[in-house]
């Protein structure tokens, strides 16, 4: 209803925050709606699995931060040097959701055992994507919208991604919640994989 409620508005407002001709842009629907599954993929389920990590395996706060110091270091290093990477810039996005979708199938080992090597793998990997994406969205959003509209298709993807981030961390608890931590895991982690893995080449297509 809120969200009904806020179209409303906007579509009767001289100067909307949100000019809802925009969603007719093929690209702008691509990059709000992949901040969407980025804010539920990536950082939702990531927000949740150190959590998981200390309930399931007794790892202590302590251990889970230097194990997500590696996702968040490639993240980081990946954002820093993306600018090399001779790719435009939705085909840097794709990548960066293809890595991450691979890094996630090694988390799947999780739902069963802790397996260090292949976790650290996954975090490397799925942190390597995350680079990618970080350094890339907020650019295509920029792109897909006119001169005039920069700020507006900026803040529609940061909104989009936060909203994202929510749904992902309130739908890994549930699943966890509903199937237990071995098979809840199994769940989240499947359905990060095929969302980010289904995406990647949905943004080629459209960009195509």
């Amino acid at each position: 209803m809120l969200i009904a409620a806020f179209v409303a508005v906007e579509l009767r407002r001289r100067e909307p925050l949100l000019d809802m001709a925009l969603f007719r842009r093929p690209l702008f629907l691509v990059a709000t709606g992949g901040a969407v599954i980025v804010g539920t993929a990536v950082v939702g389920l990531l927000s949740y699995l150190p959590t998981l990590l200390q309930a399931s395996y007794g790892l202590t706060a302590l251990d889970t931060a230097w194990l997500f110091a590696v996702w968040a270091g490639m993240s980081f290093v990946t954002s820093l040097l993306s600018a090399r990477v001779r790719l435009r810039t939705a085909e840097r996005f794709a990548l960066g959701l293809a890595l991450s979708a691979t890094g996630y199938l090694c988390l799947l080992s999780l739902a069963t055992s802790l397996s260090l090597p292949l976790l650290v793998a996954g975090l490397a990997v799925s942190g390597t994507g995350s680079g990618l994406i970080n350094s890339s969205i907020s650019h295509l959003a920029i792109e897909s919208v006119p001169a005039h509209r920069v700020s507006m298709g900026s803040g529609a993807n940061n909104t989009a991604r936060y909203i994202g981030s929510s749904l992902g961390a309130a739908g890994m608890a549930a699943a966890v919640a509903a199937f237990g931590l071995s098979q809840g895991t199994t769940v989240a982690v499947t359905a990060a994989i095929l969302l980010t893995g289904l995406t990647a080449p949905a943004v080629l297509l459209v960009r195509a």
